[in-house]
């Protein structure tokens, strides 16, 4: 069951790869997501010390938060993968020029989820070419629709 996507990462790369990463959360954050409060359209994922966060994904609090925690609404949070992967995807970032998105945050068995993507980054020419296969693909559909009436 998706929660968020961020659609604006498939135009602006070419995703290679995908990988589902779990992510350390705090209570109200849980909650808050839940309740579909969250945006990871502004988000991106970094590589520290070998591990790997999330960071700019907006988690808005709920009105109703415990008045002993104070709530970040974009805190960074970690990213939890299995070491193979996290060492592969450290590998094509530092020596490839690749670059780690979120594309998709999701509850798998209860828990939330975060697929990340190995991406590429498209120039100018390439987001105009996405474009005009988008464009095309939707006047065809129009016309064949037009046509079976």
């Amino acid at each position: 069951m998706s929660i968020a996507q961020n659609k604006k990462a498939f135009f602006d790369y070419f995703i290679e790869d995908k990988y589902e990463a779990g992510v350390v959360l705090e209570g109200w954050e849980v909650k808050a997501i839940r309740e579909n409060r969250v945006n990871i359209k502004e988000a991106y994922v970094i590589i520290q010390r070998g591990e790997i966060y999330l960071i700019g994904c907006h988690v808005t609090p709920l009105g109703a938060a415990s008045t002993h925690v104070r709530p970040d609404a974009i805190r960074t949070r970690k990213l939890l993968l299995h070491n193979e992967e996290i060492l592969k995807l450290i590998a094509k970032v530092e020596r490839s020029g690749y670059t780690i998105v979120p594309l998709d945050m999701h509850f798998s068995k209860g828990r939330v989820k975060v697929q990340i993507g190995l991406a590429k980054g498209k120039k100018q020419h390439d987001k105009r070419d996405t474009e005009k296969e988008r464009d095309w693909e939707r006047e065809k559909g129009r016309i064949m629709r037009a046509h079976n009436k």
